[in-house]
C-alpha cells in the first residue's frame, strides 16, 4: 500500500519534469529556428554587400575644352551698337535659355584681353575689349548656311543688334585661325597679361618723356614686362649708356 501511494504521489512530479523537458526542448527548437533565421539574414546582408558596387558614384563628367568649338557649330560675328556689347550678350543668353535653343546657339562672347599697367612700381590688371562693336556667337546653321527663322528672329529682335557679317545673304563663319585667337584671349590668365600701351620693341628709336633724362633719345635694348621696365641706350657725354626707365615714360619716334 505504501509503495503504491508513494508511486502515485511521485507521478505528478514526474509529469511536471516531462513538461519542463518538453518546454526546454521547445526553447531549443526555437533557438535553432532563430539561428536559422539569423543565418539567412547574414546571407542577405552579404548579398547586399556584394551588390554595393552597383551604387557607386558615377564618374565625373569630362571637362569641356574652352578652346574647342562645339560639334556641328561655327563662330559668327554679330555687329552691335557701340558700348552695348555686354548688354546684347546678356540679353541673348537669357532669350536662348527661355526659348530652349541651346542646340542651335552655344556660347555668346565679348572677348576681353587682359593687360597689365605698372606705375611707380604698382602693377594693375585691366581688361580691354578685343573687338569693340562686335559680339561673337557660336551657332549651328542650316545645311545651306542660312540661319533658321526662329533663331534669326530671336537675334534680330534683341535691342542693340545690327546684323551678322555675311556674304550672299548668309552669315560668314570665322576662319579657324581667327577663332583660335579670339578664344585664346577669352581664356587668358592674369599671369599671361601683357604690358598695356607698349608700342615699341627692341631696336626701336624712342624718347624719354620726363625725369632726369627728359627728351633724351635712344634705342630700346630690352623690355622687362614683369617689372614694366625698358632699357634704353642713351648717349651721355659722348658714350652710350644703358638706362632703365618705366615703360610708360618712353614714347616711340
Amino acid at each position: 500500500m505504501s509503495n503504491v501511494e508513494s508511486q502515485s504521489e511521485q507521478s505528478p512530479e514526474g509529469t511536471e519534469s516531462d513538461e519542463a523537458l518538453a518546454e526546454s526542448g521547445d526553447v531549443v527548437e526555437d533557438v535553432v529556428e532563430d539561428e536559422d533565421v539569423v543565418g539567412d539574414g547574414d546571407v542577405v546582408e552579404e548579398a547586399e554587400a556584394e551588390e554595393a558596387p552597383d551604387d557607386a558614384e558615377p564618374e565625373a563628367a569630362v571637362p569641356v575644352d574652352p578652346l574647342a568649338t562645339k560639334p556641328g557649330m561655327g563662330w559668327y560675328v554679330l555687329r552691335v551698337a557701340s558700348n552695348k556689347e555686354e548688354q546684347v550678350r546678356d540679353a541673348l543668353d537669357r532669350k536662348v535659355k527661355i526659348e530652349g535653343l541651346e542646340d542651335r546657339i552655344g556660347r555668346i562672347l565679348v572677348p576681353m584681353v587682359k593687360e597689365k599697367t605698372i606705375r611707380r612700381g604698382q602693377a594693375r590688371i585691366v581688361q580691354r575689349k578685343l573687338y569693340a562693336g562686335y559680339v561673337f556667337v557660336e551657332m549651328a546653321t542650316e545645311p545651306d548656311g542660312s540661319i533658321p527663322e526662329n533663331v534669326w528672329f530671336l537675334v534680330k529682335e534683341t535691342t542693340g543688334v545690327g546684323d551678322f557679317i555675311q556674304s550672299d545673304g548668309r552669315p560668314t563663319s570665322m576662319k579657324s585661325i581667327e577663332v583660335d585667337r579670339m578664344l585664346a584671349a577669352v581664356t587668358q590668365t592674369e599671369e599671361e597679361a601683357s604690358l598695356s600701351g607698349v608700342k615699341f620693341k627692341p631696336g626701336d628709336r624712342v624718347k624719354i618723356r620726363e625725369g632726369p633724362f627728359e627728351n633724351f633719345e635712344g634705342d630700346v635694348e630690352a623690355i622687362d614686362e614683369q617689372k614694366g621696365m625698358v632699357t634704353v641706350l642713351l648717349t651721355i657725354f659722348g658714350r652710350q649708356s644703358p638706362v632703365d626707365v618705366e615703360y610708360w615714360n618712353v614714347e616711340s619716334l
